[in-house]
């Protein structure tokens, strides 16, 4: 009852928040109505929680007609029984089953029920494996699965997701160990490492280059071989009359020993035949040489007698790395490096194996039409499935999600064919940007102006920027899931400089029409002219149309007819002829920018020479989404409040009328920071609840069903309105986008670049996490510029923010420059025009006139292709990306750009953008590159200088040695393809790109149910109801993981939330368990070097640090460092933080030295960034001094606490406690010194007459461990071990005191004094603890 209770409170508490949310505002989809319906699902499971535990969860016997004859299988009576065919499949004891059904009590199972159906189906049932007759479907299933297990499949070539798809360094950064397995602490200081570094930053330096070698993978054993070969036999396929006696396939196995065995595979299973390779005879051979088994693992046993034991040899190897780095991506598109080891470039990386040409032939049978599907009647069907119960939506969220990443991977393959003109069009006659093509079910469109569409709107750019706007909008509709309104499976590919649009097709969008007939039924037919209306679609538009904030207006033919449209013009309806209606071309659902446009965007007649070339390319300049919703919950505020004054005006002779006020205050910023998640209204105080408990429900409650506000897209856009009544309405649809528009750039903007200025929020780490900060704050992409305006001061932060923000128009300038010259030219010539492009870019410095490699014999074969890249020079490529970013971003580069930008970053930045895979070696930007890589070699031997070394590679502390080679080079330089590096003359060869994947860019939508546990759970946290948000964080987990599946980039970032949550409330296993599954997802599905691959190695290494891991924890640190370094390059404004807590896990590890260095590095980038007079800065000398005392250094601590002090005092204060706290800290040092100063000579002389204190046992009350998550009973053994100076301050002035330390000479420094360590430490704005800002 107590719980039930406490989900009461939790729901009347929520409840009482979004009171002013009113029931008629539906189309603002908050969290309110979320957690409303999570809570819904919890009253379901958490009335009878310990019952359903034991009731749903229990453990069945499968029995099984082979070895080992039974197995045990915990189940859920929630599960279906396919899942748990998939258990039985997927266990150790079973994997060899395939084709089977399963029977209870002599009762077959529906394998398509759920579990809760199988009548009498409880704990310690036993549920019988029966083996069923195979078809050749299955047949070929079963030989694929077979040659996977055994590890017999060879290396696969996949187009789509290219070399090293799915990569994942964890294993070797981080070796992954059982949270709940007991293991001895490394907080004490290790034994050295097999390479003799004693801990993984003891070589490192970060002031070196950085090691491209670190996201390459490290050579690795190869897996033993089981069997030579297994695949389909030459004598494949059975003829007819042998097909009817039951043969379904023949294969051929070559096992270890050499035998060569013909097998038939049968409807009863395999056996061995009589057949050899000129003789054909597929009957069973005669004993004692037969052999027969219903699975081929079996068969492939009793054939090999080396078999069984080089089996479990590789099931070995498998089980030393994670079981999530080898699971096969199903519901994600896996990530694929952009720079490649060299090897998989050498001939000796192909290995031969004739069954990886029979795979489409196992996979689609011999017709290939197993894997046609109807996607559009798919898609629409999976979203029509019932909705009412809490399991149909995860069944149907399930079905969604795998069904939009099947059809996302199969366009994506289609879209690659179209592009390099393996499919022939449906209308090969018109011109190349109009042909279409279907191929797979699949209708694909180039995304260029082919028929005039966009004419004038911009031509060609305008349509490439409208098919990318409509898959955002086809996204939003699907996000709304609104019933009744359909729209079709959309993906856009861009690949070899083409952007392809591949959408289901529609039953009925290429029906030919009787004359008097609209090809659509409802919006614009032919760009505005002709407008047709249908009444059916009014309510399903009207839905959306609010949701989105898009107003109900009229519009005009070309005969000035009035139409009134619930959306855009340019959104249209189609009737299916499946009955379903569907909405298409989404790519204006908010206004125009009117301000851009009237800046940036002249009409023809306005323009002149001069300003042409300053024009945007485009009209499409649209607003985002995020900023319309950003507006609206300003409006709504202002609209509460103003509802709030007016209350009190009538109510002003009430007693209770201040505290309406605030109630409504109240309200407001409670609104604003439930929907405001990533704005900056989040930061705002919102008023404690309990000022409202005692209020009635009538006073709490401000309903804002008047409250409306829609913008109409259609303004600015060519409309002409007729009547004057129809003029003044335009004219105010116009002022609201005007004040949209005005909203960004007073507010939105400015406040943007405070918030990175003051470190309000996580400082970008390259261009796609600056994209995305500004998508989430409602910017859009082409305010660039202005960004670097505005930017343009002397402020650290700010100066970096520039920094990388030109590099981001740099390269996106250089990809349209790319894809202009890509467009019209074959791919064979691909590489030699994106080589010749990346040495005019980034290799003019090491060669100031390089040549385009053209092979002329090929030239001829092309004779009608565009290769006007190869007169391009460095000059002109510099003048052409200049002119991008003048019209595109309006922003004018400074003359010296060329020599400022940051070759790694940049090459890096433009590699993500047209899906380039390079040969990962060190590149020569610059004859100093040349000078520098041969001392790194040096370096990498042992002779770096200093205490600090540089390895290339991160992956194991100190393997430097040897780092530079590789097996074709000598010892100077990386060998690419037999290319000798320091001869060759410009950086890039056509041989370093080594292959190039599509970008991809969905409209899948997320999963509404698994949010809305996911924000519940985090608001019962935020209310500190800890067990229901536990449950309903432990949901969400849950949920997402059945909804996406493991590997997904959404479950990486539920893992990476919840493991924050779950360290924090001290559940350390579970956090750190968590924390390693999200670095390996996020490391296959984003990237292996994303920025939030980085950000989970850091959280990761707090977590092990925590749990007193801390090697494990430090080389995290380094492997994180070392890809911050090739994203963006050193110091980093986000990277004191992560400094600071590398600084606390070397103090943890009693490497007082050492750690010293990383806090002095830590300080000097906060002088940098923050200021020398900053409260950073303060903080991180107020560390660097408690470490100065654990290195002996006291004069130095009592210079640094002063300098802290005097900040303090300065910028907070003498009332702050870190005022006073640093001031007693700076008495203590002083006392302490100056005690040692005068006892110098008895000090020499071992006459020791001062206090002793351990290093061992204290950090002079810095507590660190703390900071990164342990807690404070772990550092107390260091306190107060002597009072005996407690009251024995010299009566002098600091001054004086500091004066007599600075002339003491003979100082020993190996002892110290000290007062006490009970106070706690200043807060850590920049220190170790910030834990906030790696998240």
């Amino acid at each position: 009852m107590s719980e039930n209770s406490t989900e009461a409170n939790a729901k009347a508490d929520l409840e009482n928040l979004n009171l002013t949310i009113s029931k008629e505002t539906t189309s603002h989809q908050n969290i309110s109505t979320d957690f409303a319906n999570e809570e819904t699902t919890v009253s379901k499971q958490g009335a009878a929680k310990e019952e359903q535990t034991i009731d749903n969860v229990f453990q069945v016997t499968i029995k099984l007609p082979h070895q080992p004859y039974e197995i045990q299988i915990m189940v859920s009576t929630q599960e279906q029984v396919q899942d748990l065919r998939q258990s039985i499949i997927d266990s150790p004891g079973s994997f060899q089953y395939s084709c089977f059904h399963l029977e209870h009590k002599g009762e077959r199972i529906n394998d398509y029920v759920e579990l809760s159906e199988v009548k009498g189906l409880a704990a310690g049932s036993g549920v019988k494996l029966v083996e069923d007759p195979y078809t050749e479907k299955e047949a070929r299933m079963h030989l694929i699965r077979i040659r996977d297990i055994i590890g017999a499949a060879g290396n696969r070539v996949d187009t789509l997701h290219g070399i090293s798809a799915g990569l994942s360094l964890h294993d070797t950064v981080s070796p992954w160990k059982d949270p709940a397995a007991p293991s001895p602490p490394t907080d004490i200081p290790a034994a050295a490492s097999p390479s003799g570094a004693p801990h993984a930053l003891a070589d490192y330096a970060l002031d070196t280059p950085p090691s491209m070698r670190t996201i390459i993978p490290t050579d690795q054993e190869q897996p033993p071989k089981t069997i030579k070969s297994l695949g389909v036999s030459a004598w494949n396929p059975p003829p007819p009359f042998l097909r009817q006696q039951g043969h379904l396939l023949y294969l051929q196995l070559t096992t270890n020993e050499g035998e060569q065995f013909q097998i038939t595979s049968h409807i009863s299973g395999f056996f061995v035949n009589r057949s050899s390779n000129s003789k054909f005879d597929p009957f069973p051979r005669p004993p004692p040489k037969n052999a027969a088994a219903h699975s081929l693992f079996s068969l492939i046993s009793v054939l090999s007698q080396s078999f069984s034991k080089s089996f479990e040899t590789l099931l070995d190897a498998n089980n030393k790395r994670d079981p999530l780095a080898n699971f096969q991506l199903t519901n994600a598109i896996p990530s694929s490096p952009w720079l490649v080891a060299p090897t998989v470039t050498s001939l000796s990386s192909h290995q031969p194996d004739l069954t990886r040409t029979q795979e489409t032939f196992l996979l689609s049978g011999v017709e290939n039409t197993e894997t046609l599907r109807d996607w559009n009647e798919e898609i629409q069907s999976t979203r029509e499935l019932p909705r009412e119960t809490v399991q149909d939506r995860v069944f149907r969220e399930r079905l969604i999600s795998k069904v939009f990443a099947e059809f996302n991977e199969a366009a994506a393959r289609g879209a690659m064919m179209v592009a390099r003109g393996e499919v022939a069009p449906l209308n090969p006659t018109e011109s190349k940007d109009a042909q279409i093509f279907v191929y797979n079910n699949v209708f694909y469109s180039f995304g260029a102006d082919g028929v005039g569409t966009f004419t004038s709107e911009g031509g060609d750019a305008a349509a490439r920027v409208a098919v990318g706007k409509d898959v955002g909008g086809v996204k939003a509709i699907n996000q709304l899931d609104i019933a009744g309104l359909a729209t079709p499976g959309t993906i856009i590919v861009d690949y070899l400089g083409k952007r392809l649009v591949a959408q289901s097709i529609v039953p009925g969008i290429f029906k030919q029409r009787e004359p008097e007939e609209h090809q659509v039924d409802y919006g614009g037919v032919e760009g505005r002219d002709v407008v047709a209306e249908n009444e059916a679609f009014v309510p399903t538009f009207s839905q959306a149309s609010r949701a989105l904030k898009v107003k109900k207006h009229p519009v005009w033919d070309k005969e000035g007819k009035r139409h009134v449209l619930e959306g855009s013009v340019e959104t249209k309806g189609l009737l299916g002829t499946d009955g379903r209606k569907y909405i298409l071309d989404l790519y204006r659902l908010t206004p125009l920018d009117v301000t851009w446009l009237e800046e940036h965007c002249k009409d023809g007649n306005e323009l002149t020479i001069e300003s042409q070339s300053h024009n945007y390319p485009h009209r499409m300049t649209t607003l985002r989404p995020e900023l319309v919703e950003a507006y609206w919950r300003l409006k709504m505020g202002e609209y509460v409040q103003e509802e709030v004054k007016r209350r009190k005006a009538s109510a002003k002779a009430d007693g209770p009328a201040a505290t309406m006020n605030a109630t409504g205050e109240s309200q407001v910023n409670g609104v604003e920071k439930i929907n405001g998640e990533h704005q900056t209204e989040k930061d705002k105080p919102s008023e404690p609840k309990d000022k409202t408990e005692d209020q009635s429900p009538e006073e709490d409650r401000v309903d804002i069903s008047a409250f409306s506000l829609s913008l109409n897209p259609d303004v600015f856009s060519g409309q002409v309105p007729q009547t004057n009544e129809e003029k003044e309405e335009w004219a105010n649809d116009e002022r609201e986008v005007r004040a949209v528009c005005a909203h960004l750039h007073k507010k939105i903007i400015p406040e943007m670049i405070k918030d990175l200025r003051e470190g309000e929020v996580g400082f970008p780490m390259d261009g796609q996490s600056l994209s995305r900060l500004m998508h989430r704050r409602g910017v859009n992409l082409r305010y660039l510029g202005k960004l670097a305006t505005l930017t343009e001061n002397e402020d650290a932060r700010l100066r970096a923010l520039k920094a990388l923000t030109v590099q981001e128009m740099v390269a996106r300038a250089f990809k349209h420059v790319a894809h202009r010259y890509l467009k019209h030219l074959p791919m064979a010539f691909t590489a030699n025009c994106l080589c010749h492009l990346l040495n005019c870019l980034l290799g003019a410095g090491l060669n100031e006139s390089p040549e385009a490699q053209i092979d002329e014999d090929l030239r001829d074969l092309y004779m009608d292709a565009d290769y006007s890249f190869a007169k391009l020079t460095p000059h002109s490529l510099k003048g052409e990306i200049e002119a991008q970013v003048r019209t595109r971003y309006q922003y004018v580069l400074d003359d010296a750009w060329t020599h400022e930008i940051r070759h790694i970053q940049l090459l890096r930045s433009i590699a993500l953008k047209l899906g380039l895979q390079l040969i990962c070696r060190d590149y020569q930007f610059t004859p100093e590159t040349q000078t520098n890589t041969e001392k790194s070699k040096l370096e990498a031997n042992g002779f770096a200088n200093g205490n600090v070394k540089y390895s290339g590679n991160s992956h194991a502390c100190g393997n430097a040695t040897g780092k530079k080679k590789k097996k074709n080079g000598g010892p100077t330089s990386p060998v690419t393809n037999g290319s000798d590096t320091p001869s060759q003359q410009s950086t890039f060869s056509p041989e370093d790109i080594a292959n190039m994947v599509p970008i991809i860019k969905d409209a899948c939508p997320k999963s509404v149910l698994a949010e809305e546990a996911l924000e519940a759970g985090k608001i019962s946290m935020m209310q500190n109801q800890k067990e229901i948000g536990q449950e309903l964080l432990l949901e969400s987990l849950t949920l997402h993981e059945q909804i996406y599946g493991i590997l997904h980039p959404e479950v990486a970032r539920v893992y990476h939330q919840l493991a924050m949550l779950y360290y924090q409330l001290d559940e350390k296993n579970a956090a750190i368990e968590l924390a390693h599954k999200a670095v390996i997802i996020s490391e296959r599905t984003l990237g292996i070097d994303s920025n939030e691959t980085i950000l989970s190695y850091l959280n990761l290494a707090l977590f092990e640090h925590g749990n007193r891991n801390t090697t494990v924890a430090l080389a995290c640190v380094r492997h994180a460092l070392e890809l911050w370094k090739i994203i963006y390059g050193s110091k980093h404004p986000d990277s004191i933080t992560t400094l600071n807590n590398a600084a606390v896990m070397l103090q943890q590890l009693q490497f007082y030295p050492e750690s010293r260095q990383w806090f002095e590095t830590s300080l000097a980038i906060s002088e940098e960034v923050s200021g020398k007079q900053s409260v950073n800065t303060a903080t991180l000398l107020f560390q660097l001094a408690q470490a100065l005392v654990l290195d002996q250094d006291h004069k130095g601590a009592v210079h640094r606490i002063r300098e802290a002090y005097s900040i303090f005092l300065s910028k907070l204060g003498p009332d702050d406690p870190n005022t006073k706290e640093s001031e007693k800290w700076l008495e203590q040092l002083t006392q302490n010194a100056v005690s040692m100063a005068k006892h110098a000579k008895d000090v020499q002389a071992r006459r020791l007459r001062r206090v002793f204190f351990n290093p061992r046992a204290t950090t002079m009350g810095a507590r660190p461990q703390p900071q990164v998550g342990q807690p404070t009973s772990e550092v107390a053994s260091g306190r107060d071990i002597s009072s005996r100076s407690s009251n024995s301050f010299d009566s002098r002035s600091i001054d004086e005191l500091v004066k007599i330390i600075e002339n003491g000479d003979n100082i020993s420094k190996t002892s110290t004094g000290k007062k006490r360590t009970t106070r706690s430490n200043p807060k850590r704005r920049g220190g170790a603890g910030a834990i906030g800002a790696q998240a």
